[in-house]
């Protein structure tokens, strides 16, 4: 292992080894250009176009692909330390980014299971042609991808509803339903698409789709006017009788399934990553505000106004905040990536339900600190605190609220089991 402090992404993770480095530079070079548009993609709620050729031209869309399918053979290492970087300086980004990235458990997964599931041989075939087919996306052919399978539909039992109907056609599959939430949309190049095939109402049902955003019957969302991480594009598709074909589409029953059993992490894993952007908007409130009262001072003493009892209060809980949002996520971390295994997978879902919630908490407290060490001259929109405070409030939200998160894993200690993950 090896330390370059130079490095934003070492603020996260502490220790990196040489190919870490060389992988986080690349992140790093990039930070600048993504601060530089932060603003004007927060003003404009769509994400800011030219961010896609940045990410692009760094060689970052294949973070986390295999060097055999072109991609730069990192690890959710690299991914969390990514995307606490790019959070910094433009979370919308760093959100989006996210959700590009998120696509590689369609891959992956897809392998694994075509070595270790329960298929025939050619059922073996189809999982690994449409596995190698996302991670050559992703890492060869350096496309931007959206992933989506949350929808607006809700189950009291199961995290995410998937009602998008998938119907066979000839040479194919015709897809129907809304698509409520997915960062990249009319960005991506390509949106991998969770349905369910007609006909079933468990989650064996469940499948995949990879769909041009330009094919026909495709439309997208009114645009989401939210109050933080508004340059993600996230507003979500609208599918009308579009056409996949049958070389695009991974629908052998229960495959998507066994694909999940494989994950080390809930939601087909990664989820970390997420929080790290949080994590890391926070540490740029804080480093913000720090500055900026620091080199403010009072006029009859000439001292810092961040020396004052008032501010070196406030300093003081921003500190325990970062330092326990940043400890959760590193045993997040390690619990998720530790070979071998340090505990059974309910254990480390459980894990991250308590986990996500406590970070986005403590980032949501660090945030308001700042806002308060700043005052009302630092309440301006575009501005570094305001806008990481907003970005901050999505934390709350997103995926599952942390009081639910809580109560499932409150259930899980009690009754020993996970709650379903899907539901169609």
């Amino acid at each position: 292992m090896t330390t370059n402090n130079n490095l934003t992404g070492t603020q996260f993770i502490e220790q990196m080894t040489q190919a870490e480095c060389e992988r986080a530079q690349r992140v790093e070079a990039i930070l600048p250009v993504l601060r530089e548009g932060a603003i004007s993609a927060d003003s404009n709620a769509q994400f800011h176009p030219p961010h896609k050729q940045t990410l692009l031209n760094a060689g970052l869309l294949g973070l986390v692909v295999p060097t055999a399918y072109g991609g730069l053979g990192g690890t959710l290492r690299d991914l969390a330390a990514a995307t606490y970087a790019m959070g910094t300086a433009c979370p919308s980004t760093a959100l989006a980014y996210f959700f590009h990235n998120s696509s590689i458990s369609r891959g992956l997964l897809a392998l694994e299971a075509a070595e270790a599931g329960d298929f025939s041989d050619s059922e073996r075939e189809t999982l690994r042609a449409f596995g190698e087919k996302v991670l050559h996306m992703m890492g060869r052919d350096g496309l931007l991808l959206g992933n989506f399978a949350s929808e607006s539909a809700k189950s009291a039992k199961s995290a995410v509803t998937i009602s998008t109907t998938a119907t066979p056609t000839d040479g194919g599959w015709l897809l129907n339903g809304v698509k409520a939430f997915g960062c990249n949309t009319g960005v991506a190049d390509a949106y991998l698409v969770a349905a369910k095939l007609a006909d079933y109402e468990t989650a064996e049902g469940l499948a995949l789709f990879i769909v041009d955003q330009s094919a026909a019957g495709v439309s997208e969302r009114p645009a989401w006017d939210a109050i933080g991480m508004r340059a993600t594009s996230s507003h979500g598709i609208v599918l009308e009788d579009v056409f996949v074909s049958a070389e695009n589409a991974l629908t052998i029953p229960g495959a998507f399934v066994q694909m999940m059993s494989f994950s080390r992490g809930s939601l087909l894993g990664n989820q970390l990553a997420i929080s790290a952007i949080y994590l890391g908007a926070a540490r740029a409130a804080f480093d913000h505000a720090l500055a900026y009262t620091t080199k403010l001072t009072f006029r009859d003493t000439g001292k810092p106004i961040a020396s004052s009892p008032f501010h070196q209060e406030l300093i003081g809980k921003i500190a325990v905040d970062l330092e326990t949002a940043t400890l959760w996520l590193r045993r997040q971390l390690e619990l998720e990536t530790s070979e071998p295994p340090l505990k059974p997978k309910d254990d480390v879902i459980m894990q991250w339900r308590l986990c996500k919630g406590v970070v986005s908490e403590a980032a949501m407290r660090v945030a308001q600190n700042a806002l308060k060490m700043c005052g009302t001259s630092n309440t301006g929109n575009s501005g570094v605190v305001a806008r990481m405070l907003r970005d901050i409030t999505m934390g709350l939200v997103m995926a599952f609220p942390m009081e639910r998160g809580r109560l499932e894993a409150a259930k899980m200690i009690v009754e020993g089991r996970e709650q379903d993950v899907f539901s169609v």
